[in-house]
């Protein structure tokens, strides 16, 4: 790649041929050419890898196509992805649901709050229901997720209130590209692992913590979306996977 791109989105996908949006994609990169998407195919078994390999040769300048051979899981694509957009240089990284939950056009307001704050190094998309936004969200996932929320910000003592959300970005820098270097111990919970290891890496140094290099972006819009492959009964094996977290990353610093 001759130069870097500013900014790069990982996608992760498994089996998503039915429900990948080509055209949202590309409408979005004709009016923002600066974002590069990079899709990572986590051992699709269905026609993902076509029409993966057909929009990246449409478009090689914005759109980029990794596949694993076998299903690793979300954790694993995204952190391979990252891995790749981090080595590339450019300025920002992040990842993105690919069944556009939260729609690309959030993407520039991400880009806009890490451009205009040189001090945040990480922008997480938050769900807030608030007046003047649109967030729809089934009944049990909203309060499911809560309690995830909840649970993980007391656990982090961090007052975080969306780790889940399947949109973030990272400014490009060695260190941020640390935090994806070693693979996941956990899945689901793969997000509040990369808090504690940004916590675990910053104790007992002089740079700045978690709470003053994370912000939380309110979204406008939030779609939940059909076909979604998180189940009620993975609410136990995160919670299990949070302790877990606890007990690697997070015992001497709440000792």
């Amino acid at each position: 790649m001759a130069h870097p791109p500013h900014t790069t989105i990982v996608v992760p996908c498994y089996n998503e041929a039915a429900r990948l949006s080509v055209d949202a994609f590309r409408e979005f990169v004709s009016a923002h050419p600066q974002v590069r998407f990079l899709f990572v195919n986590d051992g699709s078994t269905d026609d993902t890898s076509i029409v993966l390999e057909s929009l990246a040769a449409r478009e090689p300048a914005h759109f980029e196509h990794i596949t694993q051979e076998r299903n690793q899981g979300k954790a694993q694509a995204v952190r391979t992805g990252m891995l790749r957009a981090f080595s590339e240089g450019g300025r920002y990284a992040g990842y993105w649901d690919a069944d556009l939950a939260p729609p690309l056009r959030e993407i520039p307001r991400f880009i806009e709050a890490l451009d205009m704050h040189p001090e945040r190094e990480i922008c997480f998309g938050a769900r807030v229901q608030l007046l003047g936004r649109t967030i729809e969200r089934r009944a049990l996932r909203h309060y499911l997720g809560r309690v995830f929320a909840t649970v993980a910000s007391l656990m982090l003592g961090l007052p975080v209130y969306d780790t889940q959300c399947g949109a973030k970005l990272f400014r490009v820098s060695d260190r941020l590209s640390a935090l994806f270097e070693e693979p996941f111990t956990v899945s689901w919970t793969f997000d509040v692992e990369l808090i504690a290891r940004l916590m675990r890496d910053r104790w007992h140094t002089s740079q700045p913590g978690a709470a003053e290099v994370i912000y939380e972006l309110p979204l406008d819009e939030w779609h939940d979306v059909a076909g979604s492959k998180v189940r009620a009964k993975d609410f136990v094996k995160a919670l299990l996977e949070m302790w877990h977290i606890r007990r690697t990353y997070l015992r001497e610093l709440h000792a």
